[in-house]
């Protein structure tokens, strides 16, 4: 039974964990294919590059994408507002028009709801980084394109998203397509070595810890006179729950995946706590502004997963394990500490000149490429999104969610078709307000 079937069925979590792999490390190497049959063996063959979402991580990607090989090529651009592509277009020119790796004509900026679909046959290589809703639809055009890819984190804001992702990831496999995901910190030094000492059981078996994504929050986009009311969500898409899952996907979703690598395992249950305190306007739509849930591994360990957006409050994004022997302490500033339980320091890093971990992905990513490789990042992708979305259910809903409730939800939050006249999932009300989540009373989803 594949990955796909597992997802699609009504099956226990042991037989899910059976049927797929846990990769271990940033990249999971799966095969190796001879130097003939690479298309791109040869360093100074083009790879051309179409860009879907071109935001400020969509800008950043392909920056980072240019800088990591001499051969690659801005040949696309795609996005649903024409400011922001002119921006990202804008952006990229004042490194990269005089050497003549921006060619992007007026003929390849494609604006729309189906932009996506115009850019990707020009690539050798997409990135990926519309809003997480929009990631399962792209994902699956790019893999029957045939192209390789970077694709930003979560893979999907629901579950029926993520089987659809997994179906699509069979055939990336298949056709042995690379597939790096932004999970950025499977990419950071400090996290790979203090991850091979964990392996080496520096601090025995991980029992407990504290994850955090706590801070003041992010942008907020206004509604502009013209805008529809889905073109207004998509614009403002990071507070609304069926573009972007809420502060468990799109932020605390990579403090989560650290615990799930380096414990080796994914939680059975999770169950937590969260709302709207602070962030009550109408401009934040309807995600909650706190949550923090306890996740439930099958070995015992306990994880507490905190993410909060609230000015003024105590801020910490790292993570905190603590193992028989002894504890690690790491954070995205490329620190990592190991301790023994009488406080003497096992192993201590020191990042500063560590290489950017958000270049290492695209560094990498062409790499493999390069040599005929293929890197497949889309396992544990898979189930760390559902362990966010697991997480998000429990906050909700204010139950107890086991793994086997968040693979087999039928909630489907991204709408089957996405367009202009579309109708949005969630709608204001006669006052601006969106619906939302009150636990205790609302399903979970």
């Amino acid at each position: 039974m594949e990955n796909k079937d597992i997802f699609k069925k009504g099956i226990s979590r042991r037989d899910f964990m059976k049927k797929t792999t846990l990769a271990a490390g940033g990249g999971f190497i799966l095969s190796s294919l001879p130097v003939g049959q690479s298309a791109y063996a040869a360093g100074n063959d083009t790879l051309k590059v179409a860009v879907i979402g071109c935001g400020g991580r969509g800008t950043g990607a392909a920056n980072q994408a240019l800088n990591a090989d001499p051969g690659v090529k801005i040949v696309a651009l795609a996005d649903l507002f024409r400011d922001r592509l002119d921006s990202c277009y804008d952006t990229l020119a004042q490194r990269h028009l005089e050497t003549g790796r921006l060619d992007v004509p007026e003929e390849h900026k494609f604006v729309g709801f189906d932009a996506y679909k115009h850019a990707i046959p020009l690539a050798d290589v997409v990135i990926l980084a519309a809003p997480p809703g929009f990631r399962p639809a792209h994902f699956e055009e790019a893999v029957k394109a045939g192209v390789h890819m970077f694709c930003e984190k979560p893979i999907a804001t629901d579950a029926p998203g993520v089987r659809k992702f997994l179906d699509a990831a069979e055939i990336a496999r298949e056709k042995k397509l690379n597939v790096v995901l932004g999970l950025q910190r499977r990419y950071q030094t400090n996290y790979r070595e203090a991850f091979k000492r964990i392996s080496d059981n520096e601090i025995g078996r991980i029992i407990s810890g504290q994850v955090y994504w706590n801070d003041a929050g992010v942008w907020v986009r206004h509604r502009e006179p013209w805008m529809s009311e889905v073109e207004y969500q998509v614009h403002n898409w990071f507070y609304f729950t069926w573009l972007a899952g809420d502060l468990q996907l799109e932020q605390n979703i990579h403090n989560i995946d650290i615990a799930n690598w380096y414990i080796g395992e994914y939680p059975v249950t999770a169950q937590g706590m969260g709302g709207r305190e602070v962030r009550t306007g109408k401009e934040f739509g309807q995600i909650f502004d706190h949550h923090f849930v306890e996740y439930t591994y099958p070995s015992g360990a306990i994880i507490s997963a905190q993410c909060r957006h609230q000015r003024n409050t105590f801020s910490r994004v790292a993570e905190h394990l603590q193992g028989s022997r002894g504890t690690v302490v790491l954070d995205s500033s490329h620190n990592a500490v190991i301790r023994d339980y009488n406080g003497i320091v096992r192993y201590e890093h020191d990042g500063m000149d560590d290489p950017n971990p958000y270049q290492q992905e695209h560094d990498e990513l062409f790499a493999a490429i390069r040599k005929g490789e293929v890197i497949d990042d889309t396992d544990y992708g898979a189930k760390s999104t559902m362990t966010a979305i697991m997480g998000r259910m429990a906050t909700y809903s204010g139950r107890m969610i086991t793994w086997d409730d968040a693979i087999n939800s039928n909630a489907q939050l991204m709408p089957d078709y996405v367009g202009p006249d579309m109708e949005p999932p969630v709608k204001p009300d006669e006052n601006g307000y969106y619906p939302v989540p009150v636990p205790g009373v609302s399903e979970p989803h």
